[in-house]
């Protein structure tokens, strides 16, 4: 499945974009702020890209100009998801490389995502988290049109092997369809 916004491609994770992951993801900025730690050589981004993004619904973010990986966007099945969830919801999960933060690129693969999860996916709602301190993923979630649910305390990263107070966001479809 490739999904497409004005600016970007959203696809399938392919073992090749290992360098390009490597790039944006070893940055500290980027990981530890969305509960996992920054990757360490080319070769862990290959075992990441065969092990956790490979996952369905999970898309490499890729400007249309050179469809290269910048960053990723997925949707995360109940059985996988960080908080309880309904048969037909989904929680949503996105990160970008640094040098494109600011540029409104999440917020738009965001919104494509919400698309392809109501529409095509029928879901009834999209959950989304941020971890105390990321105000740029609460921005993105409050510009997508989230709306705050509830706050955890002490929810374990097992990534980082840490604890973090996460506050949760959602979305349902009756709220999206309003929104258009």
């Amino acid at each position: 499945m490739i999904l497409k916004t004005e600016r970007l491609i959203l696809r399938p994770w392919e073992i090749s974009d290992a360098e390009s992951l490597y790039e944006y993801a070893k940055d500290p900025a980027v990981g530890p702020a969305a509960g996992w730690p920054a990757h360490t050589s080319v070769e862990n981004s290959r075992e990441i890209i065969e092990t956790v993004l490979s996952q369905p619904e999970t898309f490499a973010v890729c400007l249309r100009s050179d469809n290269i990986a910048i960053g990723s966007a997925g949707l995360i099945s109940p059985a996988a998801a960080h908080i309880e969830l309904e048969p037909d919801e989904m929680e949503i999960g996105y990160w970008i490389g640094v040098p494109f933060w600011g540029r409104g690129l999440v917020p738009e693969a965001v919104r494509r995502l919400q698309r392809y999860a109501f529409e095509e996916l029928d879901c009834s709602a999209l959950w989304c988290g941020y971890y105390e301190g990321n105000e740029k993923s609460r921005r993105v979630q409050e510009k997508c049109g989230f709306v705050y649910h509830h706050t955890e305390r002490g929810r374990l990263r097992p990534l980082l092997g840490d604890t973090a107070t996460e506050h949760f966001t959602v979305i349902t479809k009756e709220q999206w369809l309003k929104s258009l």
